[in-house]
């Protein structure tokens, strides 16, 4: 049936995209995705074939913002170590050590602010965080105003004063380990680090120094790499890790509406018309 595949819709990075499929699909007019990053994709290989790509921003934004919150509080407030301590056999009484951090006051670092990190900074701003950002282009003044947030040109100074870092970039070439043992060395000693974007953008190596010897106090990652990690991967035994499972984007309603877009994507695409999230390639 290869002649007859003019669309391709991805879920979950499947089908895997290499030259010997797009050779098998002669007719194949676009590629649309399930979701924001586009990193399992190689876009000039697809290109080069003259098959379009098209992603799915607008559906995923405010669930993994949401995502991203959620782990933030779940780490500051050690949800997952006293929920296993509240079920186990011996429970008498809660441990006067169990403490956790308060988020109201304390500041939120977030490195990307598109559209998700813009989200994020929103709902950080009603649990009266403050908020510092890098991004590769600073936000319009008013943007910045309405969430209360300030802009940090070096990505170092942000590292420096954050008691919660925040990853939502794509990961491409330039932020591969972007998080690494000299960045991590520059947090606070009681800072959490929160990863939403891809596992890659952190040397998990050196994550796992980290928080072994309280350079930092706690990570919350829904991702990894690879996902998921093997059973005897270090991160899955320190109890100031939380880990989910690529969560960013899972309710019913998201899933629903990425569908949707991508169908507007293909539509669009076999009409001959723009595509609403055609991605190029750099």
């Amino acid at each position: 049936v290869g002649k007859k595949v003019q669309a391709i819709y991805l879920w979950w990075h499947k089908p895997v995209i290499d030259k010997e499929l797009l050779q098998s699909l002669p007719n194949l007019k676009v590629i649309a995705n399930s979701g924001v990053g586009m990193d399992h994709l190689d876009l000039k290989l697809v290109a080069s074939f003259g098959v379009k790509m098209a992603n799915a921003p607008h559906a995923v934004s405010s669930t993994t913002a949401d995502t991203g919150m959620a782990l933030l509080l779940a780490s500051a407030r050690r949800l997952v170590e006293v929920h296993n301590i509240s079920i186990s056999p011996s429970m008498e009484y809660c441990e006067a050590d169990i403490l956790g951090v308060k988020v109201a006051g304390a500041t939120l670092g977030i490195i990307g602010m598109g559209s998700i990190g813009y989200k994020i900074a929103l709902r950080a701003k009603a649990f009266e965080m403050n908020i510092l950002y890098h991004n590769r282009t600073q936000r319009k003044v008013q943007e910045e105003q309405a969430v209360g947030a300030s802009y940090c040109r070096r990505i170092d100074s942000l590292l420096q004063q954050a008691d919660f870092v925040m990853l939502v970039v794509s990961l491409t070439p330039q932020t591969h380990k972007l998080i690494g043992k000299r960045e991590l060395e520059l947090m606070k000693p009681t800072a959490t680090l929160i990863n939403i974007s891809r596992g890659a953008v952190v040397d998990q190596e050196a994550l796992v120094a980290a928080l072994q010897t309280g350079v930092i106090r706690a990570a919350a990652l829904d991702v990894t790499s690879p996902e998921p990690l093997p059973r005897d991967h270090p991160l899955l035994k320190l109890k100031n890790v939380i880990i989910t499972p690529h969560l960013g984007i899972k309710t019913d309603k998201a899933t629903y509406m990425i569908t949707e877009e991508a169908v507007e994507n293909i539509l669009a695409a076999l009409s001959g018309l723009p595509l609403p999230s055609e991605v190029l390639p750099s």
